[in-house]
């Protein structure tokens, strides 16, 4: 089993629980992602407090309930909110890489977004109802468009527990 974790996730505190949610269902065999969460209510349900690197139909604050193993079952209430995700080439040279990253942080800082990086080459940031992003939108459009990476919204595919 391969764990894809979040080292740093946007709603980090000191209460945070953390569950799973298996990635098989959107083409993962083999691979879990560890998400972070905090308790939302008294009925069981928790809210994401990280932007979900590789789970489909999840963004941060949505409500969510778990198995008794700690797997996300459901998303029963969407925050609204939708992740914009992009992987840059494994070969792009250093320098390019900087540089694009540079310029997508610079449009993160600008709109006020919060975003997760996984190592380097993979970012995961997350876009609340009614915020501009089209600064971001260019900047990353420029990328893919030359090359340098590929990106999705994470709302392609629906949330699908393991059955």
């Amino acid at each position: 089993m391969r764990f894809i974790v979040h080292n740093d996730p946007a709603g980090r505190s000191t209460n945070n629980y953390i569950a799973r949610a298996d990635l098989a269902p959107f083409g993962m065999d083999g691979q879990v992602e560890q998400l972070w969460l905090k308790s939302a209510n008294d009925d069981g349900s928790y809210e994401v407090a990280c932007i979900p690197f590789f789970t489909y139909g999840l963004a941060l604050g949505d409500t969510v309930l778990l198995t008794d193993d700690d797997y996300v079952s459901e998303v029963v209430e969407t925050a609204g909110h939708r992740t914009l995700r992009l992987l840059f080439i494994p070969d792009l040279s250093t320098a390019d890489l900087q540089q694009a990253a540079d310029r997508i942080k610079a449009e993160l800082l600008a709109a006020g977004l919060l975003s997760e990086w996984s190592g380097e080459r993979f970012i995961a940031v997350d876009i609340p109802t009614g915020v501009d992003v089209s600064g971001l939108i260019a900047v990353m459009e420029d990328v893919v468009n030359k090359g340098q990476a590929f990106w999705e919204w994470a709302a392609g595919q629906p949330f699908c527990a393991q059955s």
